[in-house]
């Protein structure tokens, strides 16, 4: 593969590395700094790229090594939770809002869990990589990613599904569905 065609394959896969630097970092200018520290340093080490390796893959574990110095190296920052990425104003009624309120729900859950399991399951679940493709990114063995992908699930479950949320959900129906 020639550099510009890796340079260009590497402006496509922002949004993605972006995503994963969102679970690890926690806080959206984290992430860009982030983003930009990874991609400082893929682009000064892209002589060691090869056309054998996948490129995401490649870029996935320079942005986790790197996160991994600026955490060895300094204090992390105050965590702040994931960006809303979409308008959460409900026009069509009481399915949006419980959508709206699930949605929430599950983002809150999600950043309750570790930073291992967010990790695995981002890279597994949303980004459709293989138990042994997102081994290689995280640098662990294939079992500890299924073993704590299944954690994470269990976990995430557990959490959506408390007695807590649950009262969010029926306050929320039963209030619009009284209001009516």
């Amino acid at each position: 593969m020639a550099a510009p065609d890796v340079r260009h394959e590497l402006v496509s896969l922002l949004p993605r590395l972006r995503r994963f630097a969102l679970v690890l970092t926690r806080s959206a200018d984290s992430a860009d700094e982030l983003v930009q520290s990874a991609l400082v340093r893929a682009l000064g080490r892209l002589d060691q790229f090869s056309a054998e390796t996948h490129l995401d893959r490649w870029l996935f574990r320079i942005t986790k090594t790197v996160w991994l110095n600026t955490q060895r190296s300094a204090a992390l920052r105050r965590a702040e939770p994931l960006e809303e990425h979409h308008d959460l104003l409900a026009v069509d009624g009481i399915r949006e809002v419980e959508a709206k309120i699930s949605l929430s729900e599950v983002r809150s859950a999600f950043e309750r869990l570790s930073s291992d399991q967010r990790q695995v399951i981002l890279l597994v679940c949303v980004e459709g990589y293989s138990y042994s493709a997102a081994a290689e990114v995280l640098g662990v063995p294939v079992g500890t990613v299924m073993s704590r992908l299944s954690r994470g699930r269990a976990a995430l479950m557990e959490l959506v599904s408390a007695p807590d949320a649950g009262k969010v959900r029926s306050f929320s129906a039963k209030t619009v569905a009284n209001d009516a």
